[in-house]
């Protein structure tokens, strides 16, 4: 018997420079977002984070923080997913990579219209 589960995923407010960075995302859903993904079967959350961070925006992060976890049903398009979040400083050169297509630094009262509830989850930060 196949059971369904969900998939999970992190998610990294990265502090950089004067602001937060977000992706612009190559696949579907298109649009602006925290840059983060699925965990690999044997990795830990945070292991997660630090390799999502460096394949998507090229920078490496420290002083990682576990924020909160999602898990409304609906909160991704292409199904189920429940996903931590996570808060961290960047450093490096920031640069777009992998599933990117491209990758900017945001003030958080100038933030484009984002997927996901990744909204919610950065008012969640700002208001904690």
């Amino acid at each position: 018997m196949k059971y369904k589960r969900p998939g999970i995923t992190v998610d990294i407010i990265i502090r950089y420079e004067e602001g937060i960075v977000l992706i612009k995302r190559k696949n579907p859903p298109h649009g602006w977002a925290l840059p983060g993904g699925f965990v690999d079967y044997g990795e830990t959350l945070e292991d997660a984070a630090v390799r999502e961070a460096k394949e998507e925006t090229n920078l490496n992060i420290y002083d990682l923080k576990q924020l909160h976890a999602y898990s409304d049903p609906s909160r991704d398009p292409r199904g189920h997913t429940i996903t931590v979040a996570f808060s961290a400083r960047g450093q490096g050169k920031l640069k777009a990579a992998d599933d990117t297509k491209d990758v900017r630094v945001f003030a958080y009262d100038n933030l484009p219209k984002l997927v996901f509830d990744h909204k919610r989850i950065i008012d969640d930060y700002r208001k904690g």
